[in-house]
């Protein structure tokens, strides 16, 4: 055997630290003991009052109470004898811990839904068919499809000729992005629509083509959604917009009206500068320098404004009609347009007509600092689309609430990617049963004495108290068993408020130590001066002493929809995708100002 000198060994087995489940909060045993006689057991005609004076369910009934109670003991005890039910403490707290049975929010639309579209807020994706970054992702059907199944609303498709001008593909323009074919896209928007929602889903193309192949599109659009496709008559969508619910289960199309090419020898003679000077909604890659170097009113209007087809031209309509087909002008149901001129005069609402204006958001947000109840008067009658700036080439965001804010209802987002402003995206369209279409409030519809709007910049008094009490949180030993195994979990939870920049605010809890099942118990209050929009965030850390912070969950919850009560909560990745089983139990309340 050898010696092994001075030389010595230590090794350090770490701890493996099992979970502890956390028994209820006192608030749930205090309510509990309440509501249960004295504690003997919660019955159904208990629980119901519980519903009702605790929880705000003002109409819940008998059978609701006895459907969870019939689930609790399915789940808990395999036993439906309902004669013989009634809940423990811990049958109790298990049912406000059950996401699906004790939501924060209601499951289903509820807003009215027979308003023109300018008074919705709608879920908006912006160039919606790339799977990753600006420049050089692939281009697919894939991501358009996951953002229907999420619920979007809006698809954008920029469409391009192909190399022999005979077809038209999907792809980001003067990029090195890889095409997808139109038809392939579409096909993908038919099967999956409507799996999320009922309500329209409006298809906004931006056009670099050619009259041919903007009849070839027409004959696309037609065979692949047939009946399914709204299609105006001549006078539809001139004085004002439909409604959703007229609209359910229909493809919109949304776009510039096509311009007059003449079929003679300039159009040849342009070349492949002529699909360079087309119009665009976005700050086109071509003339991105010149775009960053002199961002003002100029570049915002493109020199080709002037020869849009005026709808009454019959040799445009020959030239844009195939055989038997309605013309491509005739697709269009929400026209979209940028007339000419200054910033003011781009935002001028016409009696008589509405249309669909796109800004960038540097273009927006100078609307805003110089036009901001010009722009909530447009978005009263109009469409207007916000789209991230061009240096966004890592398909980054912006923050959405400045649009909604606004009045804006097309909010456009790299739905690809993740961070806050998608979270806040995510939450605002939690709302009305997820269905993606959001009622404005009324005080960006409102018009008062001598056309007076909604005026963003005005100082507003507190319209409402939201108190939120953090109880405590489960599921990271399952969802994060890999990451945590041999530690011992140190969490706290941030919650604030995303909203107009008074209500603006973030807070924390202490953070609790060594346990899986956390429990916080302590309660914040906000003031709110425009509630209507107002955000609720929440995120849940995991300290790390010698490095940043870990995620630990994340979540966004429109503030105007929230169900007063004890609320289980689920979280988020960063993606916005949910954890299996990540979930926090908080207590809201509402107090209501007297202004």
């Amino acid at each position: 055997m050898g010696y092994m000198g001075d030389y010595s060994m230590c090794i350090c087995f770490p701890k493996k630290f099992g979970v502890t489940e956390a028994g209820p909060p006192v608030d749930v045993k205090e309510v509990f003991m309440k509501y249960a006689t004295g504690g003997s057991g919660m019955t159904v005609e208990h629980l119901r009052w519980f519903l009702v004076e605790v929880q705000g369910d003002v109409e819940a009934s008998m059978e609701d109470a006895e459907r969870i109670v019939e689930e609790v003991f399915k789940r808990r005890h395999n036993n439906v004898k309902l004669s013989e039910l009634a809940l423990s403490l811990e049958d109790f707290q298990f049912y406000l811990f059950c996401v699906d049975l004790n939501p924060p929010l209601l499951n289903k639309v509820h807003q009215d839904m027979t308003a023109p579209l300018s008074h919705y807020f709608i879920y908006t994706g912006h160039n919606s068919y790339l799977t990753g970054n600006q420049i050089s992702s692939d281009c697919s059907d894939v991501p358009i499809i996951k953002a229907l199944k999420r619920g979007l609303r809006v698809v954008e498709l920029d469409l391009w000729p192909n190399s022999s001008k005979d077809d038209v593909l999907v792809l980001h323009g003067w990029t090195l992005t890889t095409p997808v074919e139109l038809i392939k896209c579409l096909r993908s928007i038919k099967e999956h629509a409507f799996s999320a929602s009922p309500y329209p889903v409006i298809i906004t193309f931006e056009d670099h083509l050619t009259p041919d192949l903007q009849a070839k599109v027409a004959q696309m659009v037609i065979q692949t959604f047939g009946n399914m496709l709204f299609c105006p008559s001549e006078s539809d969508c001139v004085k004002e917009f439909p409604s959703p619910k007229e609209l359910k289960y229909r493809i919109v199309i949304s776009t510039k009206p096509p311009k007059e090419y003449l079929e003679d020898k300039n159009l040849s003679s342009r070349g492949s500068n002529s699909l360079k000077d087309k119009d665009s909604d976005e700050d086109t890659w071509g003339r991105m320098s010149a775009d960053l170097t002199n961002d003002d009113d100029k570049s915002d209007c493109d020199a080709s404004e002037h020869s849009q087809c005026d709808g009454d031209n019959e040799a445009c309509d020959r030239l844009l009609r195939p055989l038997g087909a309605p013309a491509y002008k005739n697709l269009i149901s929400i026209p979209a347009g940028k007339p000419k001129g200054k910033l003011r005069e781009k935002l001028k609402v016409e009696k008589d007509k509405v249309r669909r204006l796109s800004l960038s958001e540097q273009k927006f947000e100078k609307a805003t600092v110089c036009h901001g109840t010009d722009v909530v008067r447009f978005t009263q009658r109009n469409i207007l689309r916000i789209y991230p700036k061009g240096t966004r080439v890592n398909s980054s965001n912006y923050n959405p609430l400045i649009g909604w804010m606004h009045g804006a209802q097309m909010v456009a987002l790299n739905m690809q990617g993740y961070g806050k402003p998608l979270w806040l995206m995510h939450g605002m369209f939690g709302s009305n049963g997820g269905c993606g279409y959001v009622k404005k409030p009324d005080f960006l519809m409102n018009v008062g004495p001598n056309d007076q709007v909604f005026d963003a910049k005005a100082k507003l008094p507190v319209k409402k108290i939201l108190k939120v009490k953090v109880h405590m949180g489960d599921g990271w030993h399952l969802d994060f068993k890999q990451r945590y195994l041999w530690s011992s979990p140190e969490f706290y939870t941030r919650v604030g408020i995303a909203g107009v920049p008074a209500d603006k605010t973030m807070k924390k809890t202490k953070k609790r130590k060594g346990n899986w099942t956390p429990v916080w118990d302590e309660e914040f209050t906000f003031q709110l001066t425009v509630p209507e929009i107002a955000l609720l965030r929440i995120e849940v850390h995991e300290h790390n002493m010698s490095e940043k912070d870990d995620f630990a969950g994340q979540t966004c919850l429109p503030v105007s929809e929230l169900r007063p009560g004890f609320r289980a909560v689920p979280l988020f990745n960063r993606k916005g995708e949910k954890f299996t089983s990540l979930r926090l139990l908080l207590r809201f309340e509402f107090v209501q100002v007297d202004i």
